[in-house]
């Protein structure tokens, strides 16, 4: 009988570092920033972060989901400080979302994406990496404050979270009306308002 021994499977690979995330997202930013969109890719974000492949695809599927992180990363920001309100964190993320697609970069990838097929890798990507991962961070916020006692617990929180985020995405996709910080934090005044 062999000691020291566990059963339990172990993935492949080494599991990708912080640190290693950490370089390619930052590398991806800056090409993205400084060459757009049609330059990045995996080989791209490899060469100038020095981070191997088989790393960054663990981390992300294709170059259009490490684009919209890269996006996204631009501010990194915690909207869940210990002490702070449902107030302070949505209109964090609210005006870090707006400042994202405000970015010359921002607005060609909104370009690209009303073109894009619907089930294009890059509307995929947007849809995970941008809209449902801030209708997660925000679920996130609307539950820790409701267990606060800040606000009631919504009857159905998917609604309130539609209701909140719903107006970023069609003003980002339809483009009738600027996408500024006065645009969010009215948002999430309104927000408030529903959610009292």
């Amino acid at each position: 009988m062999s000691q020291g021994r566990s059963d339990k499977k172990r993935p492949r690979g080494r599991p990708p570092s912080q640190a290693s995330r950490k370089r390619a997202l930052s590398a991806a930013h800056d090409i993205l920033m400084e060459e757009g969109f049609g330059r990045l890719s995996i080989e791209a974000v490899a060469a100038k972060s020095g981070v191997g492949k088989p790393t960054i695809y663990r981390n992300w599927a294709n170059a259009c989901e490490l684009a919209m992180a890269a996006l996204m990363v631009a501010e990194p920001v915690d909207l869940f400080e210990r002490d702070g309100s449902l107030k302070s964190g949505l209109t964090t993320q609210m005006r870090t979302l707006v400042k994202a697609f405000a970015t010359t970069r921002g607005r060609q990838i909104t370009m690209a994406l009303a073109a894009a097929d619907p089930e294009s890798e890059m509307t995929k990507a947007f849809r995970n990496h941008v809209i449902l991962s801030s209708r997660e961070a925000g679920r996130g916020l609307i539950e820790r404050a409701a267990k606060k006692g800040d606000i009631t617990e919504p009857s159905d929180i998917d609604v309130v979270l539609d209701i909140v985020y719903g107006p970023v995405f069609y003003r980002l996709l339809v483009g009738h009306r600027p996408l500024d910080r006065t645009f969010a934090d009215h948002l999430v005044a309104a927000a408030l308002k529903i959610l009292e």
